[in-house]
Formats: C-alpha cells, structure tokens, sequence
C-alpha cells in the first residue's frame, strides 16, 4: 500500500511540474514573439523566475526548450539572450519553409478529396478572419495554425515534423520584424489565392501560390 500511495504522490508531482514547465514555456514564447522581451536582451534566470514564481530549476527546463525551438540563444560569456534574426536568417528560413510549404500544396492538389481538404483550409482561414485585434495574438496564432493544417492534412507526419521544427523561428520572425509588419501578411484574401489554387487540381499552380504568397511575406518582414 505505501509502495502504491508513493507513486501516485509522484505521478502527481510529475504532473504539476509538467503544468509549470509548459506555462512558464507558453509565458516566455508569447513574451518573445510579441517582443515584451526584445531581440538581443538577456533574460535574467534570477528575476523571470521570480516573475513567472517558479523555480529556477523549472525555468531552465524551459529556457532550454525555448533554447531548441531557436528563441533563445546563449552568448560567448554563456548567459542567454533573445535570439536576434538577421535578415539572412529570415530570408534563408523562409526559403525551407517554402519548400515545405509548397510541397504540402503540392500533395494536398493532388489528393481525390480536393473538397474536404479545402473545406478544412477555408474553415481555418475563417478563424483568422475572425481573429481581429488588437491584442493581434489571436490572428497570428490564427496564421500559424492555418499554414500548419495545410502540412498536417497532407497526412506526412515527416512533413509536419519538419515545419513544426521551424514554427519557433517562425514566430521569432515576428519579433525580429515587429508586429506591425507582421499582421499585413495575415492577409485573409492571400490566403484564400493559395486554397484556390490547391482547389484547381494542379499541383503546379498550387506551389507557386505558395511561394509567392512566401516572397511576398518576406519582402514585407525585410523591406
């Protein structure tokens, strides 16, 4: 019985730690891709941890996820920073997500269920239509989640692991550029030139729907 009560007691702290780990990663993440936190400051494992009142151990638990997703980056003196994207490093970001991205058209326009599949698309650039700020979280959550089912129906989990890998310096585009910036590409019409070029069936015209709704995006963030 005592052996049984100790496991469930660890199970349960297992468990709240888990919640505290991944709010005090949700908190960080939205506080850097809203730049609260901007590009190129340190974030003090002394004072965000007495902000977020967690523990430092917690904290750096999540600092180093936010380390992996490309958030956070350490400095030559080790403390870390928020990672300030170059706009190389957005450009060449941008270039794997096109790739990615009109690989996923490509596949979806090629599918037999064309309907359903752009159904699904247009009920999730209904979302981001409706999302209208500020706050602008919402809309940007709204695109994000948008470009990610457009991976995610193509039923590639390769695929999909291979955006989700990029969704954090995505996000850290946002706040290298501003938000201002940002927003004008959350443009529902734009979105809506790529669904209906996966809906013509040609997996041709849907890739290049993306990449130039991609060259556009990136000419708004750098220029």
């Amino acid at each position: 019985m005592g052996a049984q009560t100790m496991t469930g007691e660890q199970a349960i702290l297992g468990l709240r730690r888990t919640t505290l780990r991944e709010q005090a990663i949700d908190s960080l993440r939205r506080a850097i891709t809203t730049g609260e936190l901007e590009p190129g400051s340190h974030v003090s494992e002394v004072d965000m941890a007495a902000r977020l009142q967690i523990s430092r151990g917690t904290l750096r638990e999540a600092m180093r996820v936010l380390q992996n997703e490309g958030l956070l980056t350490s400095s030559a003196r080790g403390r870390l920073l928020v990672r300030q994207m170059s706009d190389t490093e957005l450009r060449d970001l941008f270039t794997v997500r096109t790739a990615l991205e009109a690989l996923a058209a490509q596949t979806l326009a090629s599918r037999d269920d064309l309907d359903t599949v752009t159904g699904e698309l247009r009920a999730a650039l209904a979302r981001m239509d409706a999302a209208s700020g500020p706050p602008w979280e919402p809309r940007m959550q709204a695109d994000l989640d948008f470009h990610r089912r457009m991976c995610e129906l193509t039923g590639n989990d390769t695929l999909v692991r291979a955006w989700t890998a990029l969704e954090g310096s995505i996000q850290m585009s946002i706040a290298a550029s501003g938000v201002e910036r940002a927003v004008r590409n959350m443009d529902v019409p734009r979105h809506l030139e790529i669904i209906d070029a996966i809906a013509s069936g040609d997996p041709d015209t849907a890739a290049r729907a993306v990449r130039a709704h991609m060259t556009t995006a990136v000419s708004v963030l750098i220029d």
